[in-house]
């Protein structure tokens, strides 16, 4: 400051020049200053006296808290008691909607009296639209079964190639039916079949099972076709017989590998089982089934490995057996309407 008023006297002193002072100016926000008037709440315009006695009532209040059985009791006043409703009942998993019992109970459980005991049914199997239990097994496999079925095909074509891969399942195949073919005239009564192949009779399978035809009789179906009247579905079982006294199915499998336990032998259960349905449930048969037995014949001749199925276990399977039946219906559906569009 003191230089710039040093500066305006040097200014004056000067000739024919003159410096007038400028007039202070001041800036403010003030509303006041600025002439804006206040604003006027609208709340203060009211008569407080008049309502002090309410305000008053109003802050001073405290309502006690309310109990949850209060609220119920102070709705049910209000709105009327509660309706629970019940919630939408839920398909349970793993159980068919095809459901159909495995026991007939208008079958006896034993064979007519009346039939001939030497001569043991064999229906042939009739070919129509109607599927059987092994393509119906065939075309519900899991995902795991196929990639187990896939790498075993693999492994063996890069030790055997294709043609030799080719060569093995034939055979094994020849020797399936060479088997039961043997089996066929063992459970047979004398004279009703050719006379056996004797290289049949002395082979390694035939040897594995010898323990287990001591404990077989009273045989009532050899190779004979069976048809589920209600579920459509049919096939060709290998054996009906007692064994240790109770009428099985019997299923006669082959096989290079040791099967100890019946979770060993995959799907076989669940075939044993629709035969035993469909047994019960086909016009054909007199009498009904309650058990199965699954028996592993080896090469080697060892001893085979015998796997009883009594009626509580065909329950448990024949549930699992319907609803592989049930993902084959779908999916012939959905192929028809794949068809059709």
């Amino acid at each position: 400051m003191k230089v710039f008023q040093t500066i305006c006297r040097q200014l004056k002193s000067s000739k024919g020049f003159s410096v007038e002072p400028a007039p202070r100016v001041v800036f403010s926000t003030s509303s006041y200053l600025c002439g804006r008037k206040k604003k006027v709440n609208p709340y203060e315009e009211v008569d407080q006296e008049k309502y002090s006695d309410l305000v008053r009532s109003v802050l001073s209040f405290r309502g006690h808290a309310q109990a949850p059985q209060s609220l119920f009791e102070e709705d049910a006043l209000l709105y009327g008691p509660v309706r629970k409703c019940k919630a939408p009942k839920q398909e349970e998993a793993g159980v068919p909607r095809n459901w159909c019992p495995l026991f007939n109970p208008e079958k006896s459980g034993k064979p007519n009296a009346a039939s001939d005991p030497t001569i043991p049914l064999k229906i042939p199997l009739q070919r129509n639209t109607i599927p059987s239990v092994t393509r119906i097994l065939q075309q519900t496999m899991t995902s795991e079964q196929i990639s187990c079925l896939e790498r075993w095909k693999r492994r063996m074509i890069l030790e055997l190639g294709e043609d030799g891969f080719a060569e093995y399942t034939s055979n094994m195949f020849l020797q399936g039916k060479r088997f039961h073919e043997a089996l066929e005239s063992i459970l047979s009564p004398q004279g009703n079949l050719k006379e056996p192949d004797e290289n049949l009779l002395k082979s390694g399978y035939i040897q594995s099972i010898q323990h287990v035809l001591r404990d077989v009789s009273g045989v009532q179906a050899l190779e004979s076709a069976v048809k589920h009247e209600t579920l459509k579905y049919v096939g060709l079982l290998d054996c009906v017989a007692d064994y240790q006294g109770k009428l099985c199915v019997i299923d006669w499998k082959t096989s290079e590998k040791r099967k100890p336990f019946i979770q060993n032998t995959f799907d076989n259960p669940l075939q044993v089982v629709a035969y035993v349905g469909a047994i019960n449930h086909d016009i054909n048969y007199s009498f009904q089934v309650q058990c199965g037995l699954i028996v592993v014949a080896y090469k080697d001749g060892s001893p085979a490995h015998p796997h009883f199925m009594d009626a509580e276990l065909c329950s448990q399977y024949w549930a699992k057996w319907l609803l592989r039946l049930e993902e084959y219906t779908k999916k012939e559906k959905n192929q028809n309407i794949q068809k059709l569009d």
